[in-house]
């Protein structure tokens, strides 16, 4: 799952394989960039903003631009050692193959690819809240900005990336069932914004620099998620069955008896 979490560890890994090399030729298969050609063009870093992925860059003549690509719900990048084959997606999802003397970088169902001057990244991650992950992280931001919009539900106003960059559906779920709310409070009665947000933080980093996500502890799969994916199942804590409904745009997995709709005070996480 494309989470802030799991761009942060794309991110690491585009770094690892690309940061310091120069690119000896690019194939974009998205018509915006179809034209253009970053060979020669220097790789400064690899970062992640909440869900967003920025490859920044340096031109011959020492311009600094930015890649910027979204990966959504199915969108990835794989780095793949030159010669390796590309086993990452079929071969008609990529949309961007960059290559340098050391490694190949393949981008998979990638959303909103641009290239930007890295003075302008605004223009495509400035109305981002706080990345969880990320060093302008800032909780209290975090808490007005979603305390800014009392009638939402949590389950809605924490996807809002204007709020907070980097939770999905599948924190979304966690979180609010450690915190014991219904993912259908409205943000104004949520019983601690503060403490709700601060565990959300703390997920994020506990799986940061590994690919199996994991709000238990667990590692061992069917072990991973008290909620998320988990719909007819006994709920962890009750033995209750975790319902699944859809919530917006997207579906929402929760325990009738341990997120009332109706909450009392909110047990810590």
């Amino acid at each position: 799952m494309p989470e802030g979490d799991t761009v942060w560890n794309t991110a690491r890994v585009l770094h690892r394989a690309l940061a310091g090399a120069r690119i000896t030729s690019s194939d974009f298969r998205v018509p915006r960039l179809a034209t253009t050609d970053l060979s020669g063009w220097a790789v400064r870093e690899s970062a992640s903003r909440g869900k967003h992925l920025l490859l920044r860059l340096a031109t011959p003549d020492d311009a600094h631009w930015t890649l910027h690509s979204h990966l959504r719900m199915d969108g990835a990048w794989r780095a793949y050692a030159p010669g390796e084959r590309w086993t990452g997606r079929p071969a008609h999802l990529i949309r961007v193959v960059l290559r340098s003397p050391g490694a190949v970088a393949v981008g998979y169902h990638l959303h909103e690819m641009t290239l930007v001057p890295t003075a302008e990244e605004d223009q495509v991650v400035g109305p981002l809240g706080p990345d969880l992950l990320g060093p302008d992280w800032d909780p209290a931001e975090a808490v007005r900005r979603l305390a800014d919009h009392p009638e939402l539900t949590i389950g809605e106003a924490l996807l809002d990336q204007r709020n907070l960059a980097g939770v999905g559906n599948l924190y979304k779920c966690e979180v609010l069932f450690l915190r014991g709310v219904s993912p259908w409070t409205p943000v104004g009665e949520v019983p601690d914004l503060p403490g709700l947000v601060s565990l959300a933080q703390r997920l994020l980093a506990a799986n940061r620099g590994r690919w199996t996500q994991s709000s238990t502890g667990s590692l061992h799969r069917g072990q991973t998620s008290y909620v998320y994916g988990r719909r007819a199942q006994p709920c962890r804590r009750c033995g209750t069955a975790i319902r699944k409904e859809e919530l917006g745009d997207r579906v929402t997995y929760w325990c009738p008896v341990c997120q009332p709709e109706h909450p009392g005070p909110a047990e810590s996480g």
